[in-house]
């Protein structure tokens, strides 16, 4: 296949995806580094099919001719890789993210095919935590949920049914000074919950920053715990949480600008693309959008496992 210059823009990409040829001269080599393989039996020994433009085991087996989206993100999509890349640049480089009926309008397809898409594209956003965290680290929590005061009376009756947290889903951050962030949906901010979560992604001996409650209280023995009075002052010297602050606002403004209405069950993927975001925040369109396509092999989400199906059916 004939390489042509990668797009780093945008329109550079919606025109040059909308070749077929041109997907799979992006794609292949990212995904097959050492040249392609069949993703049912691993035999190497295969040929291509110009006219359907995909490949066939020289091995006689069930699936024996496969395409790229095969074990990937896009396996078992009838949406073709020019509808694709284009959504996975937009999502992977808008600050505030970008709405499934945004993506539908834009595409031309249904607002729940583009929200089914903006999910597995999360998916693959998603990076496994490599070691703990060190050095100098924040950490905090915030709610996540609808104001009161933005919502239909009748809304409101059945959803707040208390003050503060209450009804509202709480997440924790850590964050490296100077390194990546870390989310996580927890089931409250008490201490065992909160602690564990420290002590699962931070290296002991570390110096770590949060603010006076109480559930942080006894970490001191293992970490150089300090403490910033957010009732007297939000910054002593080294000692605050405004890195974390400044997450909670980009996820926030996210969450309330573009997405509006998010819920519990499907937090964890929108904290997932909001920290993809923010860990790679000094790379360049183009490399962020490279990196999440490296990163669609070994990933599959069905819409029933996303809608919870599979989790009812099994209990």
């Amino acid at each position: 296949m004939e390489t042509k210059a990668e797009p780093k823009t945008l329109q550079e990409a919606i025109i040059h995806f909308s070749s077929p040829e041109n997907c799979l001269a992006y794609l292949v080599p990212r995904r097959w580094a050492d040249g392609v393989v069949c993703p049912t039996c691993g035999n190497k020994n295969v040929s291509f099919l110009k006219n359907q433009l995909r490949w066939q085991c020289s091995s006689h087996h069930a699936k024996r001719q496969f395409s790229v989206k095969v074990g990937t993100v896009f396996e078992d999509s009838a949406l073709g890789l020019d509808k694709w890349l284009p959504v996975v640049w937009l999502l992977t480089n808008c600050k505030n993210g970008v709405s499934s009926y945004e993506i539908a309008r834009a595409i031309g397809v249904t607002q729940k095919t583009a929200w089914f898409m903006l999910h597995r594209i999360r998916l693959a956003a998603q990076s496994d935590a490599g070691g703990k965290l060190g050095g100098e680290v924040e950490v905090d929590e915030t709610f996540i949920g609808g104001k009161a005061r933005n919502m239909h009376v009748a809304q409101r009756k059945r959803r707040i049914t208390g003050t503060g947290g209450k009804d509202k889903t709480a997440v924790m951050g850590i964050l490296e000074r100077g390194g990546e962030v870390r989310t996580v949906v927890v089931p409250n901010r008490r201490k065992s919950a909160l602690q564990t979560e420290v002590k699962k992604h931070v290296e002991a001996g570390s110096a770590l920053y949060s603010d006076a409650l109480l559930s942080y209280e006894g970490l001191a023995g293992e970490y150089a715990h300090k403490v910033v009075d957010h009732a007297v002052a939000y910054v002593d010297g080294q000692v605050h949480t405004n890195g974390l602050e400044n997450f909670w606002s980009l996820l926030k403004r996210g969450i309330r600008g573009t997405y509006v209405s998010v819920e519990p069950f499907h937090l964890f993927r929108y904290l997932d693309e909001q920290t993809f975001r923010y860990n790679n925040r000094k790379m360049t369109d183009q490399e962020r959008f490279d990196l999440v396509v490296r990163q669609i092999v070994g990933k599959r989400l069905t819409y029933q496992q996303l809608i919870g199906r599979l989790e009812e059916a099994a209990c």
